[in-house]
């Protein structure tokens, strides 16, 4: 009885590998085709992964040119903002004149 429950266990053992090794090769299957790794290891250029990072590399090239003028346009708007907090504090003071003159 005893080697009977041992063999059925190492039986077991091995169709659970065999099992494992089977669904990973179909893994790797997949995430080859999505990845577009060939078996000699040249790059698939019609595999989604290939066409993902070409068009964000082509993103990234046509945005270099962003970060130093969005810098000077920020620069550029914190004095206009300056300029009309000044703005504000002189139509205020203004329409405060006029209500003490409509008073007088």
């Amino acid at each position: 009885m005893f080697v009977l429950l041992t063999a059925l266990s190492a039986l077991a053992v091995v169709t659970l590998f065999g099992a494992l090794v089977f669904y990973l090769v179909k893994i790797i299957e997949v995430l080859d085709s999505i990845g577009g790794e060939t078996p000699r290891g040249y790059s698939n250029r019609s595999s989604y992964l290939s066409k993902i990072a070409f068009g964000v590399r082509a993103i990234e090239r046509q945005t270099d040119h962003l970060g130093p003028e969005v810098t000077r346009l920020n620069e550029s708007l914190g004095r206009a903002a300056e300029g009309l907090r000044s703005i504000d504090g002189h139509l205020a003071g203004t329409i405060e004149a006029v209500g003490q003159q409509e008073r007088g």
